[in-house]
């Protein structure tokens, strides 16, 4: 009797059912479109995170840079002899430890002996800077002037017998052609790749680093900078003089690669100047929920050096993609609720008032005998079925949407600045070597909107709750009402 009726007067009402319906659809469909954009920018700043910085890193431990002494700048010094021959050539690398100052490598053990710490990794950021070109030298030349009426004049000291003077010899032709490279290399600990600065780059040509070259002249490049030099697997270069044989080709998981050339650990330090030394230790954590007070453990057995988690480094994060998370975060979800809110009152007010149409219905229903319950039963299953055709429909509506932004993938940018400890995490992007400033870095990402199993269960509870609402109202009105009522409305 029951499921009969009820079919029976939606279908006499299906106006008022569907713009009930229509109204709670528009509040999910709003509800599922901010909750998966926000989704999606939060993986995009994760991904930013994880690319620049280490997929499965938590932390990275730093040491901020010293101010160079008063003797010295820290810029780069090239010395060069010119050269009678302007075929000749000549070149030389400047090498440089960047992203702070250098730590110990026995802190590497002493970071992994930490409470709390799975595994660490050390690393040695360094910069390469490359001019090579050639000096012309030029031709020293006299200019010669005559003199007034063709008469003979007797030079003085240093003059000149006969009809002209000789001015100063001048440097004619001559000059300099060099050219300036700036490039990145990494020194990886060949033994455990799984953390550090070739964690989030995936082989694709060639092969990555064996355990046993932990010495070996070898290199590993990104995919931009083979490409932007002409390398492939098995060519060689030169750095500092020292030879390297190419043995893969690396592309990162998901950005441009802020590292050019990957070396093994040992043969950085031999670059650098700096024997068991790194710059940056790359730690992970037993427990992704205990990382603040790993955190807070090694900067308290670690005196000097800087811990900077995932979380201080998306604070640093700017650019587009911080403005539209911040906007779907703060503006989005409230104007979500809102909406919902106002769905919810909307579809409440106006199944009363389809109620209060319907005096004479209920009215001589009781006078048949049915109770209030009854009555107020009939009303909240009107309400709900038309709440759970209100979420089918804002399900379909914010999938579309979810899907329209995913498929348009609008592009955002994000900038990650310096966070103060010496160049960030692995002394890459903001890093500040010495006499350099921070620098920003920049990435573009492409937006989606992932909808989750979650989001539609979300969904599927507001339509149910606000199919509870409205008929709550109109049942609670309905109930109040008399057989007598009904006798009154008879006209």
């Amino acid at each position: 009797m029951f499921g009969i009726y009820l079919k029976r007067e939606l279908s006499r009402r299906k106006k008022a059912a569907l713009v009930i319906a229509m109204g709670l659809a528009l509040g999910i469909a709003l509800v599922i479109t901010v909750n998966s954009v926000s989704a999606g920018m939060q993986q995009a700043q994760d991904k930013v995170l994880k690319s620049l910085y280490g997929l499965g890193t938590d932390m990275t431990v730093t040491k901020a840079q010293a101010a160079p002494s008063s003797n010295s700048s820290g810029r780069p010094k090239f010395d060069f002899n010119a050269k009678s021959s302007s075929s000749t050539k000549q070149s030389s690398d400047r090498v440089m430890t960047q992203g702070g100052q250098s730590l110990a490598s026995s802190l590497v053990t002493k970071v992994a002996s930490q409470k709390g710490v799975a595994s660490a990794v050390g690393a040695l950021t360094l910069n390469v800077t490359k001019v090579d070109g050639s000096f012309t030298q030029g031709t020293a030349k006299s200019s010669t002037s005559s003199g007034s009426g063709g008469s003979s004049q007797q030079g003085g000291p240093g003059g000149n017998q006969g009809g002209g003077n000789t001015g100063a010899p001048q440097v004619q032709g001559g000059g300099a052609s060099f050219d300036v490279n700036s490039y990145s290399v990494a020194g990886v600990d060949v033994t455990d790749q799984d953390l550090g600065p070739l964690a989030t780059s995936k082989i694709t040509s060639g092969k990555t680093f064996t355990t046993a070259q932990t010495n070996a002249k070898v290199a590993v490049v990104s995919k931009s900078y083979a490409k932007e030099n002409k390398y492939t697997v098995g060519k060689t270069f030169k750095i500092s003089g020292t030879k390297y044989t190419i043995i893969g080709i690396a592309t990162p998981d998901s950005s441009e690669s802020t590292t050019d050339v990957y070396l093994p650990l040992k043969q950085a330090q031999t670059l650098g100047d700096a024997k068991n030394k790194v710059t940056t230790i790359y730690v992970k954590a037993t427990d992704s929920k205990q990382i603040t007070a790993v955190k807070a453990t090694i900067q308290k057995n670690i005196s000097g050096t800087t811990v900077t988690t995932s979380a201080d480094l998306a604070s640093t994060v700017s650019g587009s993609l911080s403005t539209a998370s911040n906007l779907a975060t703060s503006v989005g979800k409230w104007l979500s609720i809102a909406v919902l809110v106002a769905a919810f009152l909307v579809a409440a007010l106006l199944t009363s008032s389809a109620v209060s149409r319907r005096v004479r219905e209920f009215g001589t229903l009781k006078a048949l005998g049915w109770p209030s319950r009854k009555v107020t039963r009939q009303v909240v299953g009107e309400s709900i079925v038309n709440g759970l055709i209100g979420g089918a429909l804002g399900i379909a509506i914010g999938l579309g949407a979810a899907y329209a932004v995913t498929a348009i993938s609008p592009k955002l940018t994000a900038e990650l600045g310096n966070t103060g400890g010496g160049g960030g995490m692995g002394g890459g992007p903001g890093g500040g070597g010495p006499g350099r400033q921070a620098v920003k870095n920049t990435m573009e990402i492409a937006l989606s909107a992932p909808v989750s199993v979650t989001t539609i269960a979300l969904a599927a509870g507001l339509a149910i709750t606000g199919g509870l609402i409205a008929g709550a109202m109109g049942g609670w009105r309905a109930s109040r009402m008399r057989p007598a009522d009904a006798l009154r409305s008879v006209s």
